[in-house]
């Protein structure tokens, strides 16, 4: 049964993908749509408010105008949080932020990894849920679609631009973010999800004692947290918080949620080349990366403790600890491996209570940050591996590398040898620091090997901008406030220039003809390869980090 609900799921995801997919592409190419009628009028008036005209732009000019608007995103909500002790929309008393914890927060949050250093329910105010929260995790999400757009222009173009960043930014967030995570509120509403703005309840508990129940707007934040890949949780508890995910059926919806429009992208990018094969290529190959783990993580939670069936407690259920019991198993596990494989963020189980081989797999698909990966960014990233791909092969085989019917030479591979590069560098390095710092060892709460996972785990999600945490580090110290936000800044943006740089290298090249010497990038072969060369790379540089965290405490617990 627990395995029949993965696959189901699984199916309901690529069905999905396809309407979804002809839908951007729709969006991306501005061809015409059964919503232009409505949404015309929206994005017109926003343009004439906002003085944006249709001029297209340069990689260059692109680049520039998204960091300028997301700086000045940042900067406006990180003022918020200083200040949202004042009475506005903040019926519970919330206090402000200091610096530190709002620096971290601003820039988590702008950068679409939402890693969240405080609770939600008791950290922040409705004002900053809202203002702040929900606002950035449209903006973020929109700004890694439009970044998807301008790259899939610049790479398949014949021209030296790549498209206008503010118009590709109100589309998204018009068109697709905002009307289906209405859609997805008004679901989770239904399932018991609050939507108020009233003050939080003290009710009675079987004990006769007093409790303070949470509410506020969630369903509104938790609809655009999952839908565009963004992960912070409304409360502390995220997912795994009855208010949040209530049920099966909010779980699903969730997951597919998480999955829909980083599957969906690919498809439209098939349909962007006119070549429908190459989508599905792509695709399969991210399949086949997040298809390899998923089962590992099942069954190592499947397995359960070791040491707990020693002394006599019964493991028929799996690993238990740290899951809720609507989901068991089967549910956190898939959740757990969606959520890391999309770099979503989100959770409902506890991260740090899984099993050594279990806390292997998000890990590992945040190390890759291509099994899909958040929306627009995870699938520019594949793309990049793709073009390796090609370069590699066609030097092999003495073909001349391309790819698209554009030529690749020494500048684009450069540039993308710095991006695969940056990833490990911006883990690795500070995980080695921090292991040998006094800051650093004294936040961990655990020493030995899943102490070291506990580092290695906050520095991989942030510089995946993934957002979950080990919960285990006492991560709420300036050390890693300040420490977490630069990763996460770098682990954004650096990625996004050089990869917009290689489309504009590219949309500058003339097409190639087909002959029979080109490297065909749409058949089974160049799957493997592009499997082959991700799995390579990401095994020489990561494993040997991983050998001594998850691995080397999953063959203790097993001696």
């Amino acid at each position: 049964m627990d395995t029949i609900q993965i696959i189901i799921t699984l199916i309901l995801f690529v069905l999905l993908v396809i309407p979804m997919g002809k839908y951007l592409y729709k969006v991306i190419s501005k061809e015409k749509s059964f919503a232009d009628p409505v949404f015309n009028k929206i994005d017109n008036l926003i343009f004439k408010c906002c003085s944006i005209d249709s001029e297209e732009m340069s990689w260059k000019k692109y680049a520039a105008s998204l960091l300028i608007t997301n700086l000045v995103m940042a900067l406006i909500c990180f003022l918020i949080l200083l200040i949202q002790g004042i009475h506005l929309l903040n019926p519970n008393g919330i206090k402000g932020m200091n610096i530190g914890l709002a620096f971290n927060t601003a820039i988590s949050f702008i950068t679409n990894t939402n890693l969240q250093n405080y609770s939600g329910e008791s950290g922040v105010s409705y004002l900053s849920q809202m203002a702040v929260m929900t606002y950035l995790m449209f903006t973020s999400a929109a700004t890694g679609f439009a970044v998807a757009a301008g790259f899939m222009r610049g790479i398949i173009g014949k021209k030296k631009t790549i498209g206008n960043y503010y118009i590709d930014l109100v589309r998204v967030i018009t068109r697709v973010l905002l009307p289906i995570s209405m859609i997805i509120a008004v679901v989770l509403i239904s399932q018991g999800v609050p939507q108020t703005l009233s003050t939080n309840v003290t009710a009675n508990t079987i004990e006769g004692k007093l409790q303070d129940i949470a509410l506020g707007p969630v369903a509104s934040l938790e609809a655009i947290k999952q839908f565009g890949t963004n992960g912070g949780g409304f409360f502390g508890a995220n997912s795994a918080h009855p208010f949040e995910n209530p049920n099966p059926f909010t779980n699903l919806i969730e997951i597919l949620s998480m999955m829909l429009l980083s599957g969906s992208i690919v498809y439209a990018f098939g349909l962007m080349v006119k070549n429908k094969k190459q989508g599905w290529t792509i695709f399969i190959a991210m399949s086949v990366l997040f298809l390899i783990t998923l089962p590992v993580c099942y069954h190592a939670e499947h397995a359960g403790n070791p040491n707990l069936a020693a002394i006599g407690l019964s493991q028929a259920a799996g690993n238990m600890e740290g899951k809720e019991v609507r989901f068991g198993v089967a549910e956190s596990s898939l959740f757990t491996s969606v959520t890391t494989a999309f770099t979503t963020g989100a959770v409902n189980t506890s991260i740090d209570s899984l099993t050594p081989l279990g806390s292997f797999v998000p890990m590992w698909n945040m190390m890759l940050n291509v099994a899909f990966g958040g929306k627009g960014v995870g699938f520019i990233g594949m793309i990049m591996y793709a073009i390796l791909t090609v370069f590699i092969c066609g030097l092999m085989v003495g073909r001349t590398p391309e790819f698209l019917s554009k030529k690749i030479e020494g500048k684009e591979i450069k540039l993308i040898a710095s991006a695969i590069l940056i990833h490990p560098l911006i883990i690795l390095m500070p995980t080695a620091f921090t292991l040998i710092s006094k800051n650093g060892l004294s936040s961990i709460a655990y020493p030995g090997f899943h102490g070291l996972s506990q580092v290695l785990y906050m520095f991989t999600t942030s510089a995946a901008n993934n957002g979950s945490s080990m919960q285990g580090l006492a991560s709420t110290t300036t050390f890693w406030n300040i420490s977490t936000g630069f990763i996460m800044l770098l682990g954004r943006y650096v990625s996004i220039i050089l990869l917009l740089a290689v489309a504009g290298s590219l949309s500058s090249k003339r097409t190639i003809p087909e002959t029979s010497g080109t490297f065909r990038t749409d058949n089974s072969t160049f799957i493997a390869m592009l499997i082959f060369i991700v799995l390579i790379i990401g095994a020489l540089t990561f494993l040997p980090a991983l050998m001594l965290g998850p691995v080397a405490e999953h063959l203790t617990l097993r001696r």
